[in-house]
C-alpha cells in the first residue's frame, strides 16, 4: 500500500472530522474508493441504499482537493475552481435533491466549489449560465450532458474533467439512455484520456459487465 504524504494525511483528518462531525466513521470500502481514485483509477461502487455510496464518490475528488490545496487562507470562494466533476443523474427529479446532499460536505469543510445542476427542467437563465462558465461540479442528466458535448466553446472545459459519476447506473444500463451515455464518457475519455469514471448502484446483477459498459474493457 502507498504511504500517504503529510498533505494526504491532512486531507484525511479533514474528511474523518467531517464523518464525525456527523456521528459516522467511513466504512472501509469509502476508504477504498478514496485510495483508488488518489491513485487514478477508475470503477463501480455496487452496495446497499443507504450504505454510503454517494459520500464514497463524492468525497474521492475534495479529498484529492483537499490535499492539493491544504493552506485554507488561499482558498477563495469569488474564485471557484474550474470544472472537476460530472454527476450524471438518470432522473431529473432528482438532481435537486442530489445538488443538496453533495453541497451538504463542500458546507461543512468550507470548500469553495461551485456546485450547480443542469436539466431539462432547469431555467432558461440556469441552463444558459454553464454554456458560458462551467462550475466546479455539475449535476446533469445524459441528455443535458450530450447538449453540452455539442458546443465547442465548452470543449477546453470539459477537457479539464477530472472525474464523471454516473449514479443509479442500473437505471441506465441496457438502455438507449445507457448508450447515450457510454458515447458521452468515451467523447470526455478522447477529451481528456486520464478521466476518471465512477458508477454508483445498488441493484446490479453482472458486475464485471456494468463495471466494462461503464469504464471500457481496459479501465484505468
Amino acid at each position: 500500500m502507498l504511504q500517504m504524504t503529510s498533505k494526504q494525511q491532512t486531507a484525511a483528518a479533514r474528511i474523518d472530522g467531517y464523518f464525525q462531525s456527523l456521528g459516522w466513521k467511513p466504512f472501509r470500502f469509502q476508504r477504498s474508493v478514496w485510495r483508488a481514485y488518489q491513485q487514478g483509477s477508475s470503477g463501480l461502487v455496487h452496495s446497499a441504499t443507504g450504505t454510503g455510496k454517494t459520500l464514497a464518490v463524492w468525497m474521492a475528488p475534495i479529498r484529492k482537493w483537499l490535499a492539493e490545496n491544504p493552506d485554507v487562507g488561499k482558498w477563495n470562494s469569488n474564485k471557484p475552481p474550474s470544472l472537476k466533476v460530472l454527476w450524471i443523474t438518470p432522473l431529473r427529479a432528482l438532481a435537486g435533491d442530489t445538488e443538496t446532499s453533495l453541497r451538504s460536505p463542500l458546507n461543512a469543510l468550507g470548500i469553495p466549489w461551485r456546485l450547480e445542476s443542469r436539466t431539462g427542467d432547469s431555467r432558461a437563465s440556469l441552463k444558459a449560465r454553464p454554456l458560458k462558465q462551467l462550475p466546479t461540479a455539475l449535476v446533469t442528466t445524459p441528455e443535458s450532458l450530450s447538449v453540452m458535448l455539442t458546443h465547442e466553446t465548452l470543449l477546453e472545459q470539459l477537457a479539464g474533467l477530472e472525474c464523471v459519476v454516473v449514479d443509479e447506473w442500473h437505471e441506465l444500463l441496457g438502455t438507449k439512455r445507457g448508450v447515450q451515455t457510454e458515447l458521452a464518457l468515451a467523447r470526455l475519455r478522447r477529451l481528456n484520456p486520464q478521466l476518471r469514471t465512477w458508477g454508483i448502484s445498488a441493484t446490479l446483477g453482472n458486475l464485471q459487465q456494468a463495471k466494462e459498459a461503464l469504464v471500457g474493457m481496459e479501465p484505468k
